[in-house]
């Protein structure tokens, strides 16, 4: 193994923290993976990994070299592709996260890759993702981001559930409803209705019978007449076109929701990375507000 090999595995296991993680990832032997490591360590004379039964961490110049060696890996890719153009710059893994209705109906039937749906709020850095597409607000980080617009929500009940209950027409009438709570950790927050008056976001208390910690048990529960729910059109369009579900409260849906890729700080973004994002952008458009 080249030293230029030994410290793209070093990166990989300083990233996840795990000599084992990281040979699941790259794809080699356990072994291979501490060999390099200290193929490294002893050409520059250093410790860059400290070793224990529990975890594995970084040294002070573990952590120095890292951030080096990521500008210079950068600085590297960039400059094997300064001459090529095209299909030809393309090449590698890419490792992208979004959300399973996103990529169900609008990603996947237009493209096949590799690619992670989680609900749950994946590391970029500890899972080796090139890139992950988030919606709502975004938390500061040492991450970057691509903002890419905004979701329009919109407030939805299923046929069913409306000749059950009626159809709501003024927030009063919301105390004779039922929403399908949404809660990804299921830590016990309690339903409300959002709606945004133009200035600002407005909640008001609502009852619920169900409360649901995955986007897709979310929309299913509001098909199956469970209660109201306010989601992403983008993302329900289709069962709004066939009539499964039917917009409510059209006065009164949330702020639009923000939606951006977030990947790695690098000076130098991989040209798939870059490829798939340009993509992406593009056919997610029409779903997006400025």
């Amino acid at each position: 193994m080249n030293e230029l090999d030994t410290i793209l595995v070093f990166q990989k296991v300083a990233e996840l923290d795990s000599f084992s993680g990281a040979a699941r990832q790259l794809g080699l032997p356990n072994a291979t993976v501490s060999s390099a490591v200290r193929q490294l360590e002893a050409n520059l004379g250093t410790r860059l990994l400290q070793r224990t039964t529990r975890r594995v961490q970084m040294t002070q110049e573990g952590e120095a070299f890292y951030a080096r060696s990521r500008e210079l890996m950068g600085d590297f890719d960039a400059l094997r592709t300064m001459f090529r153009s095209g299909a030809d710059v393309l090449t590698g893994r890419l490792r992208v996260d979004m959300s399973v209705a996103m990529a169900a109906r609008i990603v996947l039937p237009r493209l096949l890759v590799d690619l992670g749906t989680a609900d749950r709020r994946v590391d970029v850095i500890r899972e080796g993702y090139d890139c992950v597409l988030r919606a709502g607000m975004l938390q500061d980080s040492s991450l970057v981001a691509r903002a890419l617009g905004s979701y329009r929500l919109v407030n939805c009940a299923s046929p069913a559930y409306l000749r059950a209950y009626g159809t709501p027409h003024t927030l009063d009438d919301l105390a004779r409803h039922r929403v399908v709570h949404y809660d990804a950790q299921l830590g016990g927050s309690a339903p409300c209705w959002e709606w945004f008056d133009g200035e600002r976001t407005r909640t008001v208390p609502v009852g619920t019978a169900l409360t649901v910690n995955g986007t897709v048990a979310y929309e299913m529960a509001c098909v199956a007449g469970l209660g109201l729910i306010q989601a992403p059109e983008a993302g329900l369009r289709a069962r709004l076109d066939d009539g499964s579900l039917v917009e409510v409260l059209p006065d009164y849906r949330p702020a639009p929701m923000p939606l951006a890729f977030v990947y790695p700080t690098r000076r130098h973004v991989p040209a798939r990375a870059q490829a798939f994002m340009d993509w992406a952008q593009a056919l997610l458009a029409p779903y997006l507000l400025a």
